[in-house]
C-alpha cells in the first residue's frame, strides 16, 4: 500500500507494521482520500501494534491533522490501543500537533526525537 507524489509519499510496510509519512502533505481534505484509504486498510488488518513513522514528514496542512486525528478516533474505537508515532521536534509544527493525539487516543505514545 502506498500513495505518493512529486512531494510527498505515504506507504504501510507490514513486516514492521508501520504507516510511514515523508514530504510535505498541502493538499485539500478531498485530496486525502488515498490517504485515508491507506489508514482504512491499516485499520482493517487489526494489528495488535502500530508505528505511525512521521521523522520525514516535514509538513501536514489542518486537513492532513484532522486526518490524523479521525484515524486516532478510528483506532480507538476498535480497541487497537499499543500504538507509537515518532516524529521530531526539528519540525515545528510536529511538537504540538502530534501530542494532541493524546486528547484522541489517550494510549497512544509520542517518540520525539530531538537535533543531535
Amino acid at each position: 500500500m502506498e500513495v505518493r507524489d512529486a512531494t510527498y509519499r505515504v506507504w504501510f510496510d507490514e513486516s514492521s507494521s508501520t504507516v510511514f509519512f515523508e514530504g510535505s502533505l498541502r493538499l485539500g481534505t478531498a485530496d486525502y482520500r488515498p490517504i485515508s484509504e491507506i489508514l482504512g486498510e491499516v485499520l482493517a488488518k487489526n494489528l495488535p501494534v502500530l508505528t505511525l513513522h512521521m521523522l520525514e514528514l516535514n509538513f501536514l496542512n489542518s486537513s492532513g491533522i484532522n486526518t490524523l486525528y479521525k484515524f486516532a478516533i478510528a483506532l480507538r474505537k476498535q480497541g487497537i490501543t499499543v500504538v507509537t508515532v515518532r516524529g521530531t521536534t526539528v519540525i515545528a509544527w510536529q511538537t504540538k500537533s502530534l501530542a494532541n493525539l493524546k486528547k484522541f487516543l489517550p494510549t497512544i505514545t509520542i517518540e520525539m526525537q530531538g537535533d543531535e
